[in-house]
């Protein structure tokens, strides 16, 4: 081989590597000839004429997000920014579409976020904004697809990531949700406070029935040992009159006694003379026949009325 024709085969090379190149997964890149579109090559290494064909453009297959914020009024003239995210890929047979029916599709694409949101949150009223922020969502997308669908985009998700309303609005919404807070705190300490105050009434009625109780089996365990004493000092010869007398004499020195071991007492005047045991029985024994009488009269007119009751009937 003469070598004369070494450039040739130089230059010859240089344009067949030239005409070689690479396309990235999940990438496609749209081959032109003469400024008219030739072909679409996928991923891998591909191949294309020297100097005729050129590269017009690479489009990823990603799915890619774009973030919009939209500020506009609700129905209860609260200014509101909601932060619109959007998920979009271009479909692999929709590459030409994408490529050459749209210059830009992230201003189309946020032309619409603004005409739906504006369309849709003037319709609610602030909470209902928070509540229903999916509804918004579903509306976003669902206008999304079918206006990008012809320009090849395919429109995976639309989200209402965020939603700030006008910072005094906030601080508003704060104290109201602080105060029903505390109203709620006041029910509940309002009804802890009377739970607390009827289980009190209810334990001191208890200790009240309780104690009563207890001073009624007191009075009857000494009235049967009085009974029993009596019954003892009879055997023994003594009338019930001298009994008695015997048991409140020896009852009496018994409350002195006690007194006296108490270092804590305060002053107490009570008779100490030899008859005050016995004049104690004489005004108590008094005391009970005159009870005796009196409730004797009372009954008298009472039985007397049924009586004639009876004999008119």
């Amino acid at each position: 081989m003469s070598y004369q024709y070494i450039p040739y085969i130089i230059v010859l090379l240089f344009i067949i590597v030239s005409g070689l190149f690479m396309v990235k997964q999940q990438t496609t890149a749209v081959i032109e000839r003469f400024g008219r579109f030739r072909s679409i090559r996928h991923a891998g290494l591909q191949f294309k004429i020297p100097i005729i064909d050129r590269i017009a453009g690479r489009v990823s297959l990603k799915i890619q997000q774009l973030d919009v914020m939209v500020e506009t009024k609700t129905k209860d003239n609260v200014f509101v920014q909601l932060k619109i995210s959007v998920q979009f890929k271009i479909s692999p047979d929709k590459v030409y579409d994408a490529f050459y029916k749209l210059q830009n599709p992230h201003d189309q694409i946020t032309a619409y976020i603004f005409d739906v949101v504006r369309a849709e949150v003037p319709k609610m009223i602030l909470d209902d904004v928070f509540e229903k922020k999916d509804d918004i969502a579903i509306a976003i997308e669902r206008e999304l697809k079918e206006a990008m669908l012809n320009y090849g985009y395919n429109i995976v998700k639309a989200l209402v990531t965020d939603i700030d309303p006008d910072s005094q609005v906030k601080n508003a919404m704060n104290r109201i949700n602080a105060a029903e807070r505390e109203k709620v705190a006041a029910q509940f300490e309002g009804d802890a406070q009377r739970i607390r105050i009827v289980e009190r009434a209810k334990a001191e009625a208890e200790s009240k029935r309780l104690q009563g109780q207890g001073i009624a089996d007191q009075r009857r365990e000494i009235a049967r040992g009085l009974e029993e004493s009596v019954d003892t000092l009879n055997r023994a010869g003594i009338n019930s009159q001298e009994a008695s007398s015997l048991i409140v004499i020896t009852q009496h020195y018994d409350t002195l006694q006690a007194i006296g071991q108490d270092t804590n007492s305060n002053l107490i005047l009570l008779p100490n003379t030899p008859n005050a045991a016995s004049d104690m029985l004489n005004n108590l024994v008094t005391s009970m026949v005159a009870a005796n009488k009196i409730s004797e009269a009372n009954q008298r007119p009472r039985k007397k009325k049924n009586d004639d009751e009876q004999n008119m009937m």
